[in-house]
């Protein structure tokens, strides 16, 4: 059998101490008066009586000591007072941080892309939300497609960039959404000094007898030049292998073979770059998301890698 005793201690641990009327009571306590504690508050004194009355329905005690024209505070809720305090102050400190999150002023967002991307065109599009949203933690990491997208999936991204080679093309996650960032093609890129630097461009088939520098064989980048060289009519001699373009151009530079590479992969310099006639074999860079991702900054962040990707140019 409970007791009474029993059900008033359960009774009152399932009360919760409204914030709105901790805030009042620490005027009115300040004050010593409903009438003073309404007009600092912007209430009015009858709605200071019923917020009183309420909390103490939920501390279970009386609060004041009512006069005709004062109330004397109770040792309870001067206890309540003096303690609320800091509650309250942490309370008001963290509305502002949901609220500032919920504008997108706030918060993470965390993103990753592959190497070229990070080098050329990511650096931008993240200064832009930092400069426009300077209160905000941005996150980036790096990895090829097949090593972000689960990542995306799961949730602990918030978007990828990622590639999608022409020449072999993949089937994306059907829960994640697309937007498309760039659409880069791929020139032949010789050393300078090379029978083919200063021409404008070529058919592959005149590349059949080169040596070739490749990304691994396990990639998009190998496949899609297997394709290009079987549709030009040949098998390429493969005898250097990185995914790291900053090492494919070294090697190229050296004179030790020939390479297609990818518009943001192209050199500024050391290295001239020759467009294919025919259908020129591009790459589309695209950003995947989750479309019931609620981050407010996910929105502003694909706007910035658009625009991004707009301004890079590679002619």
């Amino acid at each position: 059998m409970v007791s009474s005793g029993s059900r008033a201690r359960a009774s009152y641990d399932r009360r919760v101490l409204n914030p709105i009327h901790l805030r009042t009571l620490r005027v009115c306590v300040r004050t010593g008066s409903f009438a003073e504690a309404a007009r600092a508050l912007g209430y009015t004194a009858s709605a200071v009586s019923q917020q009183m009355l309420a909390l103490e329905r939920s501390v279970g005690a009386a609060l004041f000591e009512r006069h005709a024209r004062s109330v004397r505070p109770t040792a309870v809720a001067e206890l309540l007072a003096e303690r609320s305090g800091a509650a309250l102050g942490a309370l008001s400190t963290l509305e502002r941080e949901v609220r500032a999150m919920v504008r997108g002023e706030a918060g993470t967002l965390r993103l990753a892309s592959f190497a070229t991307a990070n080098a050329r065109i990511v650096p931008a599009a993240l200064a832009a939300v930092v400069a426009r949203r300077p209160s905000a933690e941005v996150q980036l990491d790096e990895g090829e497609p097949d090593e972000v997208l689960a990542r995306v999936l799961d949730g602990e991204l918030d978007a990828a960039v990622v590639f999608d080679y022409d020449r072999d093309p993949r089937d994306w996650p059907v829960e994640l959404r697309r937007a498309e960032l760039l659409t880069e093609p791929f020139a032949l890129a010789v050393a300078l000094g090379h029978r083919f630097a200063g021409r404008a461009e070529l058919d592959l088939a005149e590349a059949a007898e080169e040596t070739w520098i490749c990304t691994r064989a396990d990639t998009a980048g190998a496949r899609s030049l297997a394709r290009l060289a079987a549709e030009a009519g040949f098998r390429p001699r493969i005898v250097f292998r990185s995914n790291d373009y900053g090492v494919v151009r070294e090697l190229v530079a050296r004179r030790l073979g020939v390479a297609m590479l990818p518009a943001l992969a192209w050199p500024d310099d050391g290295l001239a770059t020759v467009r294919l006639t025919g259908r020129e074999p591009y790459r589309q860079v695209l950003a995947l998301y989750r479309p019931n991702n609620t981050n407010p900054m996910l929105p502003l962040a694909l706007d910035c890698l658009e625009k991004a990707c707009a301004e890079f140019h590679w002619d």
